[in-house]
């Protein structure tokens, strides 16, 4: 027995002294392992912070400006009212060239199987027998008086008249050939000037009615500038809306949770009870939830102003204002809200516009009025044919200058110019109407504007009051909690109403921007 309690003793004792080694081994190493580790943590450290900066470098920053240059600049709509605007511009001065005199060049060729004759078929004939014709006349005529005479002479007198029938009948044949035309080949040509002198005012209404409609792209150029400014403005502080609620949400969220822990600890040493903390878990999943959503209404409203500046949907943006603590605003003064609504009727490009349809229903009517005026036309021209018809048909190229009036004198068309006369008065008077109902339109418009500007500013005199005491509030409610004497309802509560009252300063601040821009829209003035 004692053999074997001295094998066991010196059996531990090196077992002992294995184990000491071991530990003096990893005690000598663990300097190592921890340099090592360091190594580790610096360079993991180092590449996120790589990453960190690569990704903030690929986010682009953006002011209002900026997203309004870029919004003009890519805007498929604007884009269409400068083609558009383009396109008038053009008429116009196709409309101006009409007081000019225009200069016309025509030519031709035609082949014909028979060419015209001047002379029938029987007046060749007779013409081509001139010679046979008379001596025979001539023959009859003197008979009684040839048949007296020896025959030598009857025949020499015979033959002479037959050398004289010859003689006319190539005379006449010259004649026949001298009326041919040869027309079956014609070539013509003609230079023509036309410059109108009186139209009945038709030339006068459509070169107006082409400024009319310049006029009136330029308006809706304008008009749809404004439109995409405003659209602007609203989706980009939308997003500054959202972002400075997201931060809110987010303090919301830390004020919440640590409530909940402080609760927890009561629940520990039995102060309160496990109720309790299912109250605050469940205001801490409430603030979480709320967090979640204007995540998401802020990504999604950055979508939208991306998509409005021509960039891709997915870029990485930020905007200037979404980090500033307060959101200055300029209101204007009551004299200075009535002059610029007496200005709004000069600037609103909407009214611009029914004013143009107004202006170019006046000179349609205008243009019609001339369908029952007489029209005057000078024109003049140099023409040319082959063959000559002013050099009895030779077969050279020979021209003539011509100069003439041409009037045009409507005489009877059924009462049909009277009738789109008073169509056009009729639409005319429709016109104006549309100008005066909007023109009232516009002039509520701008006072309603007038009045959220004002209303605006009071929201936010009371918010900036109403955060104040709410911070005052928390702050009394989370000492007396401190304290014990006040339970963690009441510091709930606090946080409720801190939270509302920073959420309804957000919304006053930027309804503030909202209210002045479209203010500035019902002025006409937004740029």
């Amino acid at each position: 027995m004692n053999k074997l309690r001295k094998k066991a003793m010196v059996s531990t004792s090196r077992s002992t002294k294995l184990t000491r080694v071991a530990m003096l081994g990893l005690l000598m190493s663990l300097p190592l392992i921890c340099e090592g580790q360091r190594r580790v943590g610096d360079e993991t450290s180092g590449n996120r912070e790589a990453l960190a900066t690569e990704r903030d470098a690929r986010i682009r920053l953006l002011t209002l400006d900026s997203c309004r240059a870029m919004a003009l600049r890519n805007n498929k709509q604007l884009g269409v009212a400068k083609m558009k605007l383009e396109v008038n511009a053009n008429q116009r001065k196709s409309a101006r060239t009409q007081y000019l005199p225009k200069v016309n060049a025509v030519g031709g060729y035609l082949w014909m199987s028979r060419e015209v004759s001047l002379l029938n078929d029987d007046q060749k004939e007779a013409l081509s027998n001139l010679g046979t014709n008379a001596t025979g006349k001539l023959q009859d005529a003197l008979s009684p008086l040839v048949s007296s005479l020896p025959a030598a002479t009857q025949t020499k007198m015979a033959g002479d008249m037959a050398a004289f029938g010859g003689v006319l009948n190539q005379v006449g044949t010259g004649i026949v050939d001298g009326f041919r035309t040869d027309t079956r080949n014609m070539m013509a040509g003609a230079v023509t000037v036309t410059q109108p002198v009186f139209m009945g005012g038709a030339l006068v209404a459509a070169n107006k009615m082409a400024d009319i409609n310049e006029q009136m792209a330029a308006n809706s150029l304008e008009m749809k500038k404004q439109g995409t400014l405003y659209n602007i403005d609203q989706a980009y502080w939308q997003v500054v809306s959202l972002r400075h609620k997201q931060t809110l949400a987010e303090s919301y969220v830390e004020l919440v949770k640590k409530l909940k822990g402080d609760v927890q600890k009561m629940i520990d040493q039995g102060v309160a009870t496990k109720g309790d903390g299912l109250s605050v878990g469940v205001r801490v999943n409430e603030a979480e939830m709320a967090l979640t959503q204007v995540q998401d209404g802020l990504a999604l409203s950055k979508m939208l102003l991306c998509q409005l500046i021509g960039l891709d949907e997915d870029e990485a943006i930020t905007l200037a204002d979404e980090e500033s603590t307060g959101l200055d605003s300029y209101v204007a003064t009551e004299p200075q809200r009535i002059g610029q609504a007496d200005a709004a009727f000069a600037n609103r490009p909407e009214l611009k516009v029914l004013q143009n349809t107004v202006d170019l229903s006046r000179q349609t009517t205008n243009a019609l009025k001339a369908g029952n005026l007489p029209t005057v036309l000078l024109t003049g021209g140099y023409m040319v044919s082959n063959p000559n018809t002013f050099n009895g048909f030779e077969k050279k190229f020979g021209g003539v200058w011509n100069v003439g009036v041409v009037v045009r004198v409507p005489v009877w068309n059924w009462g049909d110019v009277k009738y789109k006369v008073r169509a056009s008065k009729g639409a005319t008077a429709m016109a104006n109407l549309e100008l005066d109902d909007a023109r009232e339109m516009i002039s509520l418009q701008v006072r309603q504007s007038n009045f959220k500007v004002k209303e605006a500013q009071k929201k936010l005199t009371m918010a900036q009051s109403n955060v104040a005491n709410a911070d005052e509030n928390l702050r009394m409610a989370n000492l007396a909690f401190k304290e014990g004497t006040a339970s963690f309802t009441t510091v709930m509560e606090a946080q409720t109403a801190w939270n509302s009252a920073q959420s309804q300063l957000i919304d006053a601040e930027i309804g503030i921007k909202l209210s002045e821009v479209e203010l500035q829209k019902a002025l006409g003035t937004l740029q």
